[in-house]
């Protein structure tokens, strides 16, 4: 097995909402080229989490406080002079629901790449279609690429919202629940396309479905909420390790009983 290299690593991390704590004393390696899954309650903080690792809770709330670090490859992306539209392309994110625009297909993937700066039209085309079959969605729209993005199947626009996630070329992909609210094949087709990019990304991936953390997941980071109601890292470790034999009671007490 290579050896494991951090990404993003996680140190003595603390988050607040104005003066409400909602992330206590986390400390994680997110893996390079690895699939990382955050798993635990319902509001234990996993998205709060989630969002932290780009600072995309930034965007949601006009007071945020942190304590610690997040290092993505050694830089602490809370510093102050860090450049937040370049870790927001090279960590991308891609929400439990598609969140698409009321534009074509084809310019929905390339929103972020125009963001970035200006392409010749033939290696716009190229970075489009590279980003839609690396989705494994080309063969379903290459002949809708033109027409409205919100005619697709919710599956569909899930895939969609993949491919403009990597159509800016990140190095980390963080997926949000991304197979919320979708039928048992379409939720299979999302889980087949994390299985073809994790050679290529590295990959953070909140569900509550322990059985697809299961299928697609090397590590595995169970969180839940303290005395306090702020939400604790309880254990982290390889998906294999935590599923079969966890350290902690409060693991087992979680995943066990949905896994029958």
């Amino acid at each position: 097995m290579s050896k494991l290299v951090p990404a993003i690593r996680v140190s003595n991390f603390s988050f607040y909402y104005d003066t409400k704590k909602i992330l206590e004393d986390i400390s994680l390696d997110i893996y390079q080229d690895r699939v990382t899954a955050i798993i635990g309650p319902t509001n234990c903080g996993k998205s709060t989490f989630l969002k932290s690792l780009n600072r995309m809770n930034e965007l949601e709330a006009e007071e945020v406080r942190i304590q610690g670090k997040v290092e993505f490859f050694g830089q602490n992306i809370y510093e102050r002079r860090v450049n937040l539209n370049r870790v927001r392309r090279q960590i991308s994110m891609v929400l439990p629901k598609p969140n698409l625009f009321p534009m074509s297909v084809y310019d929905n993937v390339a929103y972020g790449v125009k963001l970035v700066g200006w392409r010749p039209k033939a290696e716009l085309d190229e970075i489009i279609e590279s980003a839609i079959k690396s989705a494994n969605l080309w063969d379903e729209v290459k002949n809708k690429l033109h027409k409205s993005a919100l005619d697709l199947s919710g599956g569909q626009q899930q895939r969609l919202c993949i491919a403009r996630a990597l159509a800016v070329k990140p190095k980390v992909l963080l997926m949000d629940e991304p197979c919320f609210g979708l039928d048992p094949i379409a939720s299979t087709k999302v889980e087949e396309l994390i299985q073809s990019l994790r050679s290529y990304y590295t990959i953070v991936i909140v569900s509550h479905n322990m059985r697809q953390v299961t299928r697609i997941s090397d590590f595995t980071a169970f969180f839940c909420l303290n005395e306090n109601q702020t939400s604790k890292l309880v254990e982290f470790g390889s998906t294999y390790k935590l599923f079969s034999n966890p350290s902690d009671y409060r693991t087992r007490d979680y995943v066990l009983p949905r896994m029958n």
